[in-house]
């Protein structure tokens, strides 16, 4: 079981969107594929049409049965744990653990015979939670803005993974990527010097990701032409390649 963590410590870069179309792709290819919802706000949840009311705390502490709160969707091959609001809470909740850190991965553990793939869709920020999903995830993939800023977060990510001596991959790639603007065109032009860290595929602005939202459905569910989806589905590949 390959554990991916759809990650940035900048907030508003497509990680929900990202986690949700890579996890609708890997379940098409016939991956059985898991997606685990920390972000208290749930707009993953939100989006694949459940509820459900876990308690945070019990999860971490293995009072409850992760097994029995995971929620099948619509589609093939793809299940959802679905997010709760106490999940606001998980700093805390992992401070009383004597390796934090290790928590989440021990609450997958069980699981993996039972799936191929569980991306984690988190809550930006570098937090305890951060350092928890770091431990638990084979790589990250990090939604990126063409901006100044966005890379700065970047690098700041990059430079704690060396400093910490993490074993997570790296996987950034571009989104919202607007060609009208110079910018996006002149970090386009530099994304080939940025590193192995940074993936080919771009992810273009488009209304059709806001759409999700209003629809409640994975992009390439409603809009399989579109050219966000082809983006998302070039994108798919290029991690799908990597994790082999």
């Amino acid at each position: 079981m390959r554990v991916l963590a759809s990650y940035n410590i900048k907030g508003g870069v497509g990680k929900t969107s990202a986690a949700v179309n890579l996890a609708y792709l890997a379940g098409q290819d016939g991956m059985r594929t898991l997606l685990w919802d920390l972000d208290p706000q749930g707009a993953a949840s939100y989006c694949f049409r459940i509820q459900s009311k876990i308690k945070g705390g019990k999860l971490l502490r293995g009072k409850s049965d992760v097994g029995e709160l995971i929620k099948g969707t619509a589609y093939a091959h793809l299940d959802l744990l679905p997010a709760d609001f106490s999940y606001r809470n998980f700093d805390l909740f992992l401070q009383d653990f004597k390796h934090p850190r290790e928590r989440l991965h021990k609450v997958l553990k069980p699981l993996r015979d039972d799936y191929d793939l569980v991306f984690l869709d988190c809550p930006p920020g570098i937090s305890l939670l951060s350092e928890a999903v770091f431990g638990a995830a084979d790589a990250l993939v990090i939604p990126t803005l063409p901006s100044i800023l966005s890379l700065r977060t970047l690098k700041m990510l990059i430079t704690f993974r060396r400093e910490h001596k993490l074993d997570v991959k790296l996987m950034a790639f571009l989104t919202m990527v607007d060609r009208r603007k110079k910018l996006h065109n002149q970090i386009i032009e530099a994304q080939p010097k940025m590193g192995s860290w940074m993936l080919p595929a771009i992810v273009p602005y488009a209304s059709e990701v806001e759409q999700m939202g209003e629809r409640r459905a994975p992009l390439p569910d409603f809009a399989p032409h579109s050219r966000a989806s082809l983006a998302y589905a070039a994108l798919w590949s290029e991690v799908r390649e990597r994790m082999c």
